[in-house]
């Protein structure tokens, strides 16, 4: 895998997938794994340990992985059905909502890196990579390099932002990463953000099923209700096909703007009692 250049999550995921399945099986060699037992492991998977759709399609790509790609063994895997998507909408800020959650962290640290994360799209783990050298302040643009896919892209850098890394950087110094950890030598762990970030949540009391990536999930809705076209977003989020980005178009307020209520509709013809 390393060899393939695949990302350290991506590693990480295969082992932890393959590893279980090695387990479940012992001490059964994988090798002499039947086509039918795998499907029952799956079907284990779905319906006692009741997995989500995307862990059950981390498992089948891992086994993929290890039976075409290790064992040059395709029949065996290449017949197992992947579990139907869901299909759900993400749960969107707010302009008002994202404010105050901002509002409500003290730390100046954490308030930076979740403003910058909003401000310009971003995933947790590309936010905690980025280094002082990636903030360009004349062109006003964010150098995000190798983000998922090994992709490297620009970015939205606002004159809010600008100035309020500038006063962060007057205080916290950083040397390499620009938010670094507790040593000093790394950067800040995402496991910590997403606890910062739950925490404002909680404190401002919005009830919304929402993490750090909602901020990502809101920058973009919002862009699309300002009129910014859906080929740019997709550029600022790096998202390899349009479809991914599309999904914004479901949940922006702006498609639904002209629609008139029937309830509102019948209350101005006859009114209401």
């Amino acid at each position: 895998m390393r060899l393939r250049n695949y990302s350290y999550k991506t590693i990480k995921s295969y082992l932890s997938c393959l590893r279980a399945f090695v387990n479940y099986f012992k001490p059964v060699h994988p090798r002499n794994i039947l086509n039918d037992e795998i499907k029952k492991y799956l079907l284990y998977l779905i319906e006692d340990k009741k997995q989500k759709t995307s862990s059950i399609n981390q498992m089948i790509n891992a086994l993929r992985f290890l039976y075409i790609e290790l064992y040059k063994i395709p029949l065996i895997i290449n017949s197992i059905p992947r579990p139907k998507k869901q299909k759900k909408l993400p749960d969107i800020l707010s302009q008002e909502e994202v404010i105050s959650i901002f509002n409500s962290i003290n730390n100046l640290k954490h308030k930076t890196l979740l403003m910058l994360i909003y401000s310009a799209g971003l995933r947790v783990g590309e936010a905690v990579r980025i280094k002082i050298g990636d903030i360009d302040s004349i062109r006003k643009l964010i150098h995000i390099r190798q983000a998922k896919g090994k992709k490297d892209r620009y970015t939205l850098l606002s004159e809010f932002m600008l100035e309020k890394l500038k006063q962060y950087y007057k205080e916290y110094k950083p040397k390499e990463f620009l938010f670094e950890g507790g040593n000093g030598r790394v950067h800040l762990a995402e496991r910590s953000i997403q606890n910062v970030f739950n925490r404002a949540v909680e404190k401002t009391g919005i009830k919304k099923r929402v993490t750090v990536h909602t901020l990502r999930h809101s920058f973009a809705t919002h862009l699309l209700e300002g009129g910014t076209d859906l080929r740019f977003i997709q550029e600022l989020l790096g998202h390899s096909s349009s479809k991914t980005t599309e999904i914004y178009t479901h949940v922006s307020k702006k498609s639904m703007t002209n629609i008139v209520n029937p309830l509102d509709k019948a209350v101005m013809l006859k009114g209401i009692k």
